[in-house]
């Protein structure tokens, strides 16, 4: 009778952790919309850089690992809609020209007004969406690769440094409050 007992506070117990996990999905129909209409905005949760040596010196800090320094608070984004594009992503890897005394080069911070937007849908219904910003100059390429949940992939690609990728969800753009006129 005590094993049974244990086995369902084991059961129990994995059930209501797993009900607790933050999952930010949504369904289909909503993630085409998003997608469709060409405004949604990448929430990166976790930065993934291509070097190893990044890692090895993350790791090499004394109290913390790597893991905990790439898990991100959900404060850096993308927004897209028709007109704009803003992305504001940290950066972990090696850059290959000098930006001494401009930190805001050092991570990806920048707003473009002219940028084509292409999208594609393949067989199981997952989009990518590949982003060519022509008005900023270290930026290539954005690609980012939308699930049929809401998850996304991101992978930026640039002139002047190493690549690196994203994992993250899209939602639906925030309403921004309109400024009260003066009178």
């Amino acid at each position: 009778m005590k094993k049974y007992i244990s086995l369902i506070f084991i059961f129990g117990f994995l059930f209501f952790f797993q009900s607790c996990s933050s999952q930010a999905s949504l369904d289909s129909k909503t993630v085409d919309a998003l997608v469709d209409s060409q405004e949604f905005t990448f929430y990166a949760q976790r930065a993934n850089p291509t070097n190893y040596d990044v890692i090895n010196v993350m790791n090499s800090i004394p109290n913390s690992t790597s893991t905990r320094i790439l898990d991100l608070n959900g404060d850096y984004t993308i927004a897209i809609d028709k007109n704009n594009l803003e992305v504001v992503l940290p950066y972990f890897g090696r850059i290959f020209t000098s930006t001494f005394g401009d930190r805001d080069k050092n991570s990806y911070r920048f707003t473009s007004k002219d940028f084509t937007f292409n999208k594609s849908q393949n067989k199981k219904g997952n989009w990518t969406v590949k982003i060519k910003p022509n008005d900023v100059t270290n930026v290539d390429e954005i690609i980012i690769e939308v699930f049929k949940n809401g998850k996304a992939f991101v992978s930026m690609r640039s002139n002047d440094r190493q690549p690196i990728t994203y994992d993250g969800y899209v939602s639906k753009n925030e309403e921004k409050p309109k400024e009260k006129e003066k009178l």
